[in-house]
């Protein structure tokens, strides 16, 4: 995915939240893919008689690997060409299934000022069709100001000693 603008510290609203990246709907060719691309051979993931059957799963499951990936893309839109995705945590508290579309989400909560940046803690997460939370999580990323925008974040990033 190509990051085509720049969000800056100043243009971040605490409790406005970042445009959603959605993805889907996932396909069986695709789960069939990822899997293969990662070398999981778990069955649930690409035989679907198997996951009914022998794991009594609803379907075919998403990959917990697929989903992380998911979100690290929408960070690191957010974060753009000249800023950086510090860290990101978040819980797989549901699944995710063949057929559904994936929406990642990311609301700023808490915004800080430094030197050469600024940081954005953003509450994230993944909806399915239903907008049931199957994914919620945390992550921060250092943004660019506009004054500066040339200079983006320092590279290298040294993450600041602070917790946000």
């Amino acid at each position: 995915m190509m990051v085509t603008e720049q969000l800056f510290f100043e243009d971040v609203q605490e409790g406005n939240p970042l445009p959603d990246l959605t993805f889907g709907p996932l396909t069986a060719p695709i789960l069939m893919r990822w899997s293969a691309a990662i070398e999981n051979w778990h069955r649930i993931h690409y035989d679907r008689p198997f996951a009914i059957q022998h794991d009594h799963l609803p379907d075919l499951l998403v990959n917990g690997t697929l989903k992380q990936q998911f979100i690290m893309q929408a960070l690191r839109r957010s974060a753009g060409v000249r800023g950086w995705v510090w860290k990101a945590r978040f819980q797989f508290r549901g699944m995710n299934l063949v057929g559904e579309t994936l929406r990642v989400w990311s609301n700023p909560a808490q915004k800080r000022e430094l030197g050469d940046y600024g940081l954005v803690a953003l509450d994230i997460g993944i909806l399915n069709d239903e907008d049931v939370e199957t994914t919620p999580g945390r992550a921060v990323v250092a943004l660019p100001y506009r004054d500066r925008e040339a200079a983006g974040v320092p590279y290298p990033f040294t993450p600041p000693d602070i917790d946000l």
